[in-house]
């Protein structure tokens, strides 16, 4: 079977920068390209792999942190050298995964975006600031609002999607449609369940049997078994009492501030405590946005996979990631090249500094 010739197109071509932090993200935002592209070489500095294609009328650049390089200050480099890259780039996406403030309503598989609220501009690096006398914690430090043009289509976006619904559904099934492989990872299945204990009830880690005394007996079979019963249930020791009730309801986008930071967040007094210091409008928390949007624009959209508290596993990031790319394509949908043009190349902004 001949393999399909891709088309190819010029760096200066590409004007939306996407931005991931996980391969997995990477992954779901390949699967919402309309058209891929064939691959262009980087100049001899810049070391990041780049995927690009098309969505819409806008050629987009996604690009995804190399392994292992996560928090604020990896992000930042690494978007450098994108727009030093793709000298035309004008609006920046970052989208991925996050944990959700259950406070705010913020549910597993919902999808939050960084818009501006209150004091701050969608995004704020709670880590950043200075201790003062008496030990209080005061934050320090002004990032960017998100591009104009994607800031615009937000309310655009938001107004349609009241009048007729959201296309995220109809995404996950093209994305079901051309990758069925991939979709049986990415896709909402009933094995993922939305369970939130209260805050202050932490989670119960079983003890382990000793792996090599497993290995002298031959349950080699045995242990994969119970590893992978594990990751689909990590909570399976934990108390269900202790979960809160609440009504079963469909996936919800949210509009408000992300707190980003270079510490993962897994104790729910923490999480609390971070969104009470912080107005109390906190709707999720991550690790790289902050690193980008203190450079230059950048919207920051994220799937909700976990709550941030000592409960958090991996078993919802996919889908996660997945309804993050797919309300970005819908995004992209509203967004014109023309309003694209108004913002400032991203290469300038970065080189006034």
């Amino acid at each position: 079977m001949a393999t399909e010739e891709l088309e190819t197109k010029t760096h200066s071509d590409y004007t939306v920068g996407w931005v991931c932090a996980l391969s997995k993200e990477q992954t779901a935002a390949t699967a919402m390209l309309d058209e891929r592209h064939g691959d262009l070489p980087n100049p001899r500095h810049d070391s990041n792999a780049y995927t690009l294609g098309s969505i819409g009328k806008h050629n987009v650049v996604i690009a995804c942190l190399p392994e292992g390089r996560y928090g604020t200050n990896a992000a930042a480099n690494f978007v450098t050298l994108l727009a030093g890259t793709f000298p035309s780039v004008r609006s920046c996406l970052m989208v991925g995964i996050g944990g959700g403030i259950p406070s705010n309503k913020v549910r597993l598989g919902d999808v939050v975006v960084g818009r501006p609220e209150g004091q701050f501009p969608g995004v704020v690096q709670w880590d950043m600031g200075r201790t003062k006398q008496g030990g209080e914690f005061e934050r320090t430090g002004v990032l960017d609002n998100p591009p104009k043009a994607l800031l615009t289509a937000l309310a655009k976006l938001k107004t349609d999607n009241e009048l007729n619904g959201s296309k995220i559904l109809e995404y996950l099934n093209e994305f079901k449609n051309r990758y069925p492989k991939a979709a049986e990872k990415y896709l909402r299945s009933d094995s993922l369940v939305d369970i939130l204990f209260k805050a202050s009830y932490d989670h119960v880690t079983p003890v382990k049997p000793d792996k090599n005394a497993k290995a002298e007996d031959g349950d080699d079979d045995d242990e994969e078994e119970e590893e992978e019963e594990e990751e689909q249930d990590s909570c399976r020791f934990c108390d269900k009492t202790k979960v809160m009730k609440r009504k079963p309801r469909d996936m919800r986008v949210h509009y408000g501030l992300i707190a980003s930071g270079n510490q993962v967040i897994k104790d729910a007094k923490s999480r609390d405590k971070l969104n009470k210091d912080l107005g109390g409008n906190v709707l999720c928390v991550e690790m790289e946005a902050a690193g980008i949007v203190n450079n230059f624009p950048c919207l920051v959209i994220r799937g909700i996979c976990d709550y941030s508290d000592s409960h958090k596993n991996n078993a919802w990031q996919e889908y996660a990631a997945a309804v993050a790319a797919a309300y970005a394509k819908e995004l992209l949908f509203i967004v014109q090249p023309n309003e694209i043009q108004g913002d400032r190349l991203i290469k300038d902004v970065l080189d006034d500094g």
